[in-house]
């Protein structure tokens, strides 16, 4: 799943609001470390209209926080890797691997907002935002901000959206 000048990124758990225990996955060079994402599960109707499961089935994202808040949480932290979830319907089983192997710059605002500054695609979950409330692989050249009240908002400089609801619906 490498790009030519591009290695991956997923925080899967931020974007779709999901907790669970995190996974392993690979660190690669100095001040790199794992950032595994967990699998997770949406109810019907909370991004598509019937219940999901996300579930890495390569992971291999790491990440290195730039900057800190001055209580040491991280305030800028650039995630790369390779990362492809199983996304299935629970209801009819129906599965799609999506590639969620994009790069980005992510910063950490002290209100809960986020602010991500993405190259690749990344795996988007939407309950409200400019996109339709569903779950989608962004990809291309992109910003997204994550309000503190979970609205989100693509910005995109090129690129397209997969919409992976019609995926397995």
């Amino acid at each position: 799943m490498r790009r030519t000048l591009v290695t991956g990124l997923s925080l899967v758990t931020a974007l779709l609001g999901a907790t669970a225990p995190a996974g392993a996955s690979t660190a690669e060079g100095a001040g790199w470390e794992p950032a595994p994402s967990a699998p997770w599960d949406t109810a019907a109707g909370e991004r598509c209209a019937f219940p999901v499961h996300g579930e890495p089935v390569v992971d291999e994202v790491v990440q290195l926080v730039l900057d800190t808040h001055p209580d040491g949480t991280p305030k800028r932290v650039v995630y790369r890797g390779d990362l492809v979830v199983r996304v299935t319907n629970t209801e009819t089983g129906a599965a799609h691997d999506a590639d969620a192997s994009g790069t980005a710059v992510v910063d950490y605002r002290t209100d809960g907002s986020q602010f991500w500054s993405v190259l690749g695609p990344v795996l988007v979950g939407v309950e409200e935002g400019n996109l339709d409330r569903g779950l989608y692989i962004v990809d291309g050249v992109y910003t997204l901000d994550i309000a503190a009240d979970g609205y989100r908002t693509v910005t995109m400089a090129t690129g397209a959206t997969d919409d992976l609801c019609a995926r397995i619906d």
